[in-house]
């Protein structure tokens, strides 16, 4: 059965990329809209997450954003099957425009490890492939259920040249050693850690259990961090990716000044483009002790 399943998935992942952009992009909206308009597990996250990190919003403003944030979060997946399924030169033809890429070449320059640091906001997979075109880094990710899945975006990440790290053990211990032979990697900030792995700092006005794993790469700068995002453009013709260098707070040993300081810029990106973050996601789902859970 799973290999039914993944296979069907796979499938569809590949005729979304058959399809012209504007027919991806028109679909996604589509596959949103429905989610918006019809029950599901997904449309009462996302509403559970926008009225905790953005309670002064009227309850039209919040309905909107829900509608909007939802549509953004289905031309996503259209998109990303897109850059699934492409060669790697197409998906960077959608890049438009780049904002501080000296950030990044200078990160490289220096002769320290550098940590590209991300979040599920805008497009990753399409920022997967620039950040590789302009680097050889290990990047990191979360695999998912499904094998044939898996198998895909293990052969589509690497197209060029890079290698990936799933978030096991072997993975982790490869993404420190890279770094700390001065290699480059990439890591998503904001998948919701263990207990253990995290802290809860502020994040959109409220608390988030954050990963202490990039801030501790970075202590005492021991390597470079290197904030990355591929933000989608107005008109829909492509991105804008935006290359920020990390706080000097983050290369704090203060383990908490140090997430709180990451946390903090990835707040900033998520305030000025609200319906592109990836609010479907659980990113609550643990709380502080006593606090009620939202979902």
């Amino acid at each position: 059965m799973e290999k039914l399943k993944g296979a069907l998935v796979v499938g569809s992942l590949r005729l979304f990329a058959l399809l012209p952009w504007r027919a991806v992009q028109s679909l996604g909206a589509v596959i949103g809209w429905l989610m918006w308009k019809l029950p599901s597990g997904s449309r009462d996250v996302v509403r559970i997450n926008l009225a905790k990190c953005f309670p002064e919003l009227s309850a039209a403003e919040h309905d909107k954003l829900v509608g909007r944030s939802l549509m953004d979060i289905g031309r996503t997946l259209t998109e990303s099957a897109c850059a699934w399924v492409w060669p790697a030169h197409k998906s960077l033809a959608r890049v438009r425009e780049v904002e501080g890429l000296e950030v990044l070449e200078a990160a490289l320059a220096s002769g320290k490890g550098v940590v590209g640091i991300t979040s599920h906001l805008g497009n990753w997979e399409v920022l997967n492939h620039f950040y590789c075109s302009q680097c050889k880094p290990i990047i990191f990710y979360r695999p998912p259920k499904l094998k044939a899945v898996d198998d895909l975006l293990r052969e589509q990440r690497v197209q060029l040249g890079n290698r990936v790290a799933p978030s096991t053990k072997e993975g982790i211990l490869s993404v420190i050693k890279e770094v700390r032979k001065g290699g480059a990697v990439g890591i998503p900030a904001d998948p919701e850690p263990s207990l253990s792995s995290g802290m809860f700092v502020p994040f959109c006005g409220t608390v988030a259990l954050t990963s202490k794993f990039v801030p501790g790469m970075l202590a005492g700068h021991k390597a470079v961090g290197v904030f990355l995002h591929a933000l989608r453009l107005e008109d829909g013709s492509g991105y804008k990716v935006i290359l920020e260098a990390a706080p000097e707070g983050m290369y704090s040993e203060d383990t908490y000044t140090a997430v709180a300081a990451m946390s903090a810029v990835v707040e900033k990106y998520v305030r000025a483009y609200p319906s592109q973050y990836m609010w479907s996601m659980k990113r609550f789902k643990k709380r502080p002790e006593g606090e009620a859970r939202w979902y």
